[in-house]
């Protein structure tokens, strides 16, 4: 059973950065897609940005692209997203989703089957 726990959230003031950490537990994590999702008040969850296996291939949302940056380090079994040029519209519960059968492009079209906790990032105006 995959475990994908969370890290670095915070209140931020809009234009600053955050860096998004998620630790997975699977050994075989070196071999699953995994991406970042995320959820606003009162919407749905949405695709954030995934990475494939290797880091190889990244895609993004076309709300993030050029701000995130995703990434991982197989060797910690470690994903991070990094977040540039905060918004307030970019207050969300942040997760991490892993899953063993998907594609890095995939993941923006499917419902993962591992989810972490999520993190609390709230940008203030």
């Amino acid at each position: 059973q995959e475990q994908l726990v969370e890290s670095g959230g915070g209140l931020v003031e809009a234009g600053g950065s955050l860096t998004l950490s998620c630790e997975a537990s699977e050994r075989t994590f070196g071999a699953w897609a995994m991406g970042w999702f995320r959820q606003a008040p009162g919407k749905e969850r949405e695709f954030v940005a995934s990475i494939s296996w290797n880091g190889g291939r990244t895609y993004y949302a076309d709300s993030v692209k050029g701000r995130f940056t995703i990434s991982r380090d197989n060797a910690k079994s470690t994903v991070t997203l990094q977040i540039h040029s905060l918004k307030p519209e970019d207050t969300a519960v942040y997760y991490c989703a892993a899953d063993p059968f998907a594609t890095s492009q995939a993941m923006s079209e499917i419902s993962p089957d591992y989810w972490g906790q999520g993190t609390q990032v709230t940008v203030s105006s």
